[in-house]
């Protein structure tokens, strides 16, 4: 009876290797610390498919994620020496290296959608040589936005600036000082750790986007979503290694190339999407949403601006001039519509 089960798997597998498979001529691997099923994964995935088809299967991948070869806060340097060929970027959480890119995300106060994050960023680093030099040895293939986070609280709603204070809340870094202006009583803990402590009291609410209410389950530990906007900026956060970007023909360079739109209206589409289940979610399950009056969020960016100009001060203390990109991206902003050089930017 064994040999008999021997021989039906020799032959099954016979009839695997009588399949011709499909080969690449070039296997590039990519490096995620997200899963496949995070947004951010499935844009991924989406961009992939997008790139082996336009190259007619001369492009394959092979990847690797949930940290399996990639860091967040060493990604760039990772990518850079080859760890993987191409992988996902991010220059806020970077060590070192990447001070302008870090800093110049908190300069988009009142920008209003994940298409504007992309279209000023586009427009800074045409201008600003310090937007390439921060990533040299590297080719961006993506340029990432964000859902705007708000405010979810256990007990209270914030109706107004002032509901703020006394607040213990959650933040990221970029916005401790906003915070505490508001009288708020901000503290930096790892994402994971946020359940936990609101479910006991320890913090009253977290700043974040609204689609963590369902990825992370707040729903059931707070009642409660301001959509008061924390503005952010959009940085690069999909690249490719030098020496990888030169073992291809320029043919396949440029479909990279064009690919670099389809991955970041698939990254806007999957965060828009997976936003919107949040607060689906949410209602479903008992969070009230309101919003600040108009005049408050406009009070709210003119303090968020205020900070970013004194951030962007301090950059000139590591020999970087930020304050007029500061400047620059609020003129962009300001203007509505994005216009790099007289024309419009899309």
């Amino acid at each position: 009876m064994r040999l008999f089960i021997m021989m039906i798997a020799a032959l099954a597998l016979a009839g695997c290797k009588a399949t011709p498979q499909p080969t690449n001529e070039h296997v590039l691997t990519y490096a995620s610390p997200y899963p496949p099923t995070h947004p951010f994964g499935l844009a991924d995935q989406e961009w992939m498919k997008w790139v082996e088809a336009r190259s007619g299967g001369r492009i394959g991948f092979k990847t690797y994620w949930s940290g399996a070869l990639l860091s967040s806060d060493m990604s760039i340097e990772e990518i850079r020496h080859g760890v993987a060929d191409i992988g996902l970027i991010t220059p806020i959480y970077s060590k070192g290296g990447a001070h302008l890119l870090r800093g110049q995300s908190g300069f988009y106060g009142g920008v209003r959608t994940i298409e504007d994050q992309v279209s000023v960023y586009d427009c800074l680093a045409a201008r600003f040589p310090g937007f390439g030099e921060e990533m040299e040895g590297l080719h961006v293939l993506a340029v990432q936005g964000g859902n705007f986070p708000g405010v979810l609280t256990r007990d209270r709603p914030i109706r107004s600036l002032a509901d703020f204070k006394g607040l213990r809340l959650r933040a990221q870094s970029d916005a401790v000082d906003i915070l505490r202006q508001l009288g708020a009583d901000p503290v930096n803990m790892p994402m994971g750790e946020v359940y936990s402590a609101l479910a006991k009291g320890v913090i009253d609410g977290v700043v974040a986007p609204a689609d963590t209410i369902r990825s992370l389950h707040f729903a059931e530990v707070a009642k409660h979503f301001t959509t008061i906007r924390f503005s952010r900026g959009a940085y690069p956060a999909r690249a490719m290694s030098d020496r990888a970007w030169r073992r291809l023909p320029p043919e396949l360079q440029r479909v990279l190339e064009e690919g670099r739109k389809v991955w970041e209206a698939a990254l806007a589409r999957q965060l828009l999407k997976a936003e919107a289940a949040g607060i689906d979610y949410g209602k479903a399950n008992g969070i009230s949403f309101s919003a600040i009056p108009a005049h408050e969020q406009r009070g709210f960016d003119a303090l968020y601006n205020r900070d970013a100009l004194g951030q962007a001060q301090r950059l000139g203390q590591v020999g970087i001039d930020a304050v007029p990109i500061f400047h620059e991206a609020q003129r962009l902003i300001a203007g509505g519509a994005i216009r790099c050089n007289g024309q419009e930017k899309h």
